[in-house]
């Protein structure tokens, strides 16, 4: 499956193989975002994946990677810490910077969230900075290691069970982590920063936000995820907070290219990777989704094929009718188009011709009901339902259009 995601490997800071998943979008990039996801999470988390494809979907390509001895990456995870793992994303800046553009953009979850706001300091190119349910003190983390902390304590490592997984962790993880002074990173940061977190979050409690928040410098800016989980579990609860992430960072990224200095003409349809049948879809700066509902086995996440098509009769019926009233200098009021899509037989088509009925087989069927606000008379509604059949659209609909496929290789132009 061609995909708008590729897999990329790089160097970590000690050397070891990283792997990594570049999310483009499908046409101009407008940022490249580093995504440090949670402890010992992986860049494949449901969260990271849709937060990435609908940050892809709006020009921001997302640079997500599996830290030392974490998920598909090279290393021991017993031999990181939290330094290590801030050394890690260093080594990601320096990876895109040298391949592609440097982050402008550091989004964390979690213990993520406390490593980038510990490294934008230290990246020069970042100029916005995002947390999910991050810790104000990175030392959070082991009120998670239960009776294991005392364990490391006196031994100098021990087996921590952690979310159903089990891991080493010596002692020289819970010294550095102790050591750490994320307010005061916090404080030097001068970067704007948004906030991202669950009032009712019982892995990182809202205090924590609060804590953040305070020690921040303008400007800053705070949004509740509500009902969410710690990992965001929820596709709407993912969804919600890449929605607010994207209109956030609009005030501190290169805008779109408006449509009429857009140099393509035509639009552009690729497979983001996520779910069986989501697309992204690019129309000069407009950046849409295209997916099928979950009954048909996608993630609902767009409209539909046919959907698309229903949008573009009405769309252009309503236009036309505008311009026409516009012409004419018309007080035609709102005007709104309802369309419908269905397979029918022939037969039983009471607008096809004779010849067409006689033909067999089934047809496409478009039943449009146009509104219109206020009162319209009969003579001015027969001229409107004339004048929506020569919509563009319409004739092309009922044309025998061609199209021309030409299959060609490579990686579709994705970035």
């Amino acid at each position: 499956m061609t995909s708008l995601t590729q897999r990329l490997e790089f160097a970590g800071h000690s050397g070891a193989t990283l792997a990594a998943r570049l999310d483009l979008p499908g046409g101009p990039v407008r940022a490249y975002a580093l995504f440090a996801h949670c402890f010992t999470c992986s860049k494949d988390l449901a969260a990271a994946r849709r937060i990435a494809a609908e940050l892809a979907r709006e020009g921001i390509a997302v640079l997500r990677f599996d830290f030392t001895g974490l998920g598909s990456s090279e290393g021991e995870f017993a031999s990181t810490n939290f330094s290590s793992n801030v050394a890690d994303l260093v080594s990601a800046a320096d990876y895109l910077r040298e391949h592609y553009l440097a982050p402008s953009v550091l989004i964390g979850h979690s213990l993520g969230g406390a490593a980038v706001l510990a490294v934008a300091k230290d990246i020069a190119e970042v100029r916005a900075v995002v947390t999910i349910g991050a810790p104000a003190d990175a030392a959070h983390v082991l009120k998670n290691f239960g009776a294991s902390l005392e364990a490391i304590d006196r031994d100098g490592d021990a087996k921590v069970d952690l979310a159903g997984r089990t891991f080493r962790i010596g002692k020289k993880f819970v010294e550095d982590v102790r050591a750490q002074r994320i307010s005061k990173a916090v404080a030097a940061m001068r970067k704007p920063l948004l906030i991202l977190h669950a009032p009712r979050d019982e892995t990182v409690g809202i205090d924590n936000a609060t804590e953040i928040f305070m020690a921040a410098k303008h400007p800053k800016s705070f949004v509740s995820l509500d009902t969410a989980d710690h990992l965001l579990t929820r596709p709407q609860d993912a969804a919600f907070a890449a929605s607010v992430i994207a209109g956030w960072l609009s005030r501190y990224i290169v805008g779109d290219v408006p449509q009429d200095r857009v140099t393509m003409e035509h639009v552009r349809i690729t497979e983001t990777g996520e779910g069986a049948f989501q697309n992204t879809v690019l129309a000069g700066r407009h950046r849409l989704f295209a997916d099928e509902p979950e009954s048909a086995g996608g993630l609902d996440s767009g409209p539909s094929p046919y959907d698309f098509l229903s949008i573009a009769l009405g769309a252009c019926t309503s236009m036309t009718l505008r311009m026409y009233a516009d012409r004419k200098g018309l007080s035609l009021g709102r005007v709104s188009v309802d369309v419908s899509h269905a397979k029918m037989h022939a037969r039983d088509c009471a607008e096809c011709t004779d010849e067409e009925r006689e033909g067999g087989g089934r047809i496409d069927r478009f039943e449009r009901v146009i509104s219109v606000e206020g009162e319209v008379s009969e003579e001015l509604r027969d001229k409107l339902a004339e004048i929506a059949g020569k919509c563009p659209v319409h004739r092309t609909l009922e044309a025998k259009a061609k199209v021309a496929t030409v299959v060609e290789a490579g990686d579709g132009g994705a970035g």
